[in-house]
């Protein structure tokens, strides 16, 4: 094929997904057309066909390109504030919880997609020159959370601590808790739950769901902060691997699906006759890790204004919660 590019990723290269990078050298080339182009063998990592878009690549691998000359330009971004709303600026800008000269940490609102998809052209992703700051360089995601979660969102300043933050989230060396409510109470005050998930469905129209057999390994410690009677429980999850979903999935998975998650709970997600908002209730509230300068940091973020009304709707009390990540106390 004429016009095909064998490009090796330099030393210094940012370890990131295939398709992020695609994302940012083919602007126009979409998710359906590079998923066929992988599954056609055009385009090959290292030699090899990838089935998954989302595959890592690294410093030193080999990517095989046929010709993408028109994806290349087509579409491609204006790198400067015009394309963003003097309204998104200020709102994602007031996200900001902490600032410092290798990360920022969002307090993402519920509803606000982190990169963009399928309709999907409101997106973090889309507004991250809004928080170039003093640097001048755009910041860079190391991690997601899903469009209805609120919460915790990690932002590297960089690309040295994008690949630092990026290798930290693989080996583990970060913890996140999450907060949420579930309809019903789980049997267990605590536990693990180690269920396998692979995702189902066509693009746009995807679910997660347990697949004992061609499932990825997928861990959630959970316990019991609080509840209502038999009605609903306030949860704290940490997730042990990042799966997507992975927390609405294994919650359902022991019939206290997460409030508002009609998507995987259908109406069973909902309590009948309360006055509480249709929402995703999932916040991703604590994250520790490793600091970049040094030392490890911790931060914890509030409830968005839904989960405060809830809260107080059922009679919880978010000031009585213990501590995240009390066992490394």
């Amino acid at each position: 094929m004429s016009g095909v590019q064998t490009i090796t990723l330099g030393p210094k290269s940012e370890e990131q997904r295939l398709d992020r990078w695609f994302k940012d050298k083919y602007p126009g080339l979409t998710f359906g057309r590079l998923q066929k182009l992988l599954r056609k063998g055009e385009v090959r990592v290292n030699g090899k066909r990838v089935k998954d878009a989302k595959v890592t690549i690294k410093p030193g691998d080999t990517i095989r390109i046929p010709p993408l000359d028109k994806e290349k330009t087509q579409g491609k971004p204006k790198i400067d504030n015009d394309r963003i709303s003097a309204e998104d600026v200020q709102m994602i800008q007031a996200c900001v919880m902490h600032k410092d000269d290798h990360i920022i940490i969002l307090n993402k609102p519920a509803g606000l997609a982190v990169q963009g998809g399928s309709n999907t052209t409101r997106h973090v992703d889309g507004m991250l020159e809004a928080l170039k700051f003093d640097t001048g360089e755009r910041p860079r995601l190391v991690h997601r959370i899903d469009k209805d979660t609120s919460g915790i969102l990690v932002l590297a300043r960089n690309q040295k601590t994008a690949r630092f933050l990026t290798n930290a989230f693989r080996s583990k060396d970060i913890r996140k808790a999450y907060w949420a409510i579930v309809v019903g109470i789980p049997e267990r005050e605590e536990g693990r739950l180690e269920l396998p998930l692979s995702k189902r469905g066509s693009i746009g129209h995807e679910r997660m769901v347990v697949d004992e057999f061609e499932g990825k390994r997928a861990i959630t410690e959970f316990k019991i902060i609080d509840k209502v009677g038999r009605r609903a429980a306030w949860v704290e999850m940490e997730p042990i691997t990042g799966r997507t979903h992975q927390l609405r999935v294994h919650m359902l998975s022991i019939d206290t699906p997460i409030l508002g998650d009609g998507k995987y709970g259908g109406t069973e997600a909902f309590l009948s006759g309360a006055e509480i908002a249709k929402q995703v209730h999932l916040h991703a509230r604590a994250v520790r890790f490793p600091h970049p300068g040094g030392g490890d940091f911790e931060i914890t973020a509030p409830l968005p204004q839904h989960m405060k009304e809830t809260w107080a709707y059922l009679g919880f009390d978010e000031n009585q919660a213990p501590e995240p990540f009390e066992d490394d106390l």
